[in-house]
């Protein structure tokens, strides 16, 4: 297939989708500082035009919505079937909240009719980066804005650093991604980032570290807590790819040692674990 971020597109239409679905309460809860962040720095006022790329199940969508007020509107794109569903049920309420199965990097979107464009964890995937900006920049009316949150480093984010770590053991180290393969942590490094919005023509490139805890395991007990750290673990993220074509054996070897690593994060009766990203901010050129 020639078809661009087939792969993803894939995914995020398959059980990665449903998982995330299942989980989308406690995964918007674990998110929820960082898109509060993120949506600080856009910065939307009442009357603006938003396009929120990447939406998931709308969390973003709908605070922005609530900020941009009834003169204003919000479009949430996503690849995903399930979770652009599962949107639509959270905001069946909401008149200026819509939500649309999408491509954002190729899909037929009005010319300068946005005022924000805004993603959290949303654009890390595209095939091709630098192409997708300039496809969603057309859309921004001159000088709009553009604000994202991703994350950074893998090294610097428990959530896939701990686990991977933790079976490494019985599976090896994961062979390093290219370099710049779609992926979490394909935004990582902010000079290729930039590289990225400068040829997409974006000006007034300005990125701002992110850091707060993640709380990823949560019970009425300490070790309650660890097992729900386990069990999200094993439902979502790094370690349902690395362990999916191994046997059941090497499945059943992995989760005490992944256990082990949460609980060294435990902290009452939550596990709390380190979490690292960048605030992006750029602008679309005025005329």
């Amino acid at each position: 297939m020639t078809e661009r971020n087939v792969n993803q597109i894939a995914d995020w239409n398959g059980r990665t989708g449903e998982r995330w679905v299942a989980n989308q309460a406690r995964l918007d809860r674990m998110l929820g500082a960082y898109g509060a962040e993120a949506i600080a720095a856009a910065a939307p006022a009442a009357g603006e035009q938003v396009l929120d790329i990447g939406c998931g199940a709308g969390a973003g969508s709908l605070e922005i919505a609530a900020q941009v007020g009834p003169s204003g509107a919000v479009l949430g794109v996503d690849v995903s079937e399930p979770l652009v569903a599962r949107a639509r049920e959270l905001a069946a309420d909401v008149v200026n909240a819509r939500f649309q199965v999408a491509d954002a990097s190729r899909a037929l979107l009005p010319v300068e009719q946005f005022d924000l464009l805004f993603s959290r964890f949303g654009v890390m995937f595209f095939d091709e980066p630098a192409g997708a900006f300039a496809h969603m920049r057309r859309a921004l009316k001159p000088g709009g804005r553009l604000a994202f949150v991703c994350w950074r480093g893998a090294a610097e984010n428990d959530w896939v650093r701990l686990p991977m770590k933790a079976i490494a053991p019985i599976i090896g180290a994961p062979a390093p991604p290219p370099l710049e393969a779609p992926g979490p942590f394909s935004f990582g490094d902010k000079v290729r980032v930039e590289r990225i919005l400068r040829e997409a023509g974006f000006v007034d490139i300005a990125f701002a570290a992110i850091d707060h805890p993640i709380t990823f395991g949560e019970g009425e007990t300490r070790q309650a807590a660890i097992e729900d750290a386990v069990d999200l673990a094993f439902q979502v993220g790094p370690l349902t790819r690395a362990l999916a074509d191994q046997p059941d054996a090497v499945r059943q070897q992995a989760i005490p040692l992944v256990r082990e690593a949460f609980a060294a994060k435990a902290v009452d009766e939550a596990v709390v674990i380190a979490g690292a990203g960048w605030v992006v901010t750029a602008r679309n050129p005025s005329l």
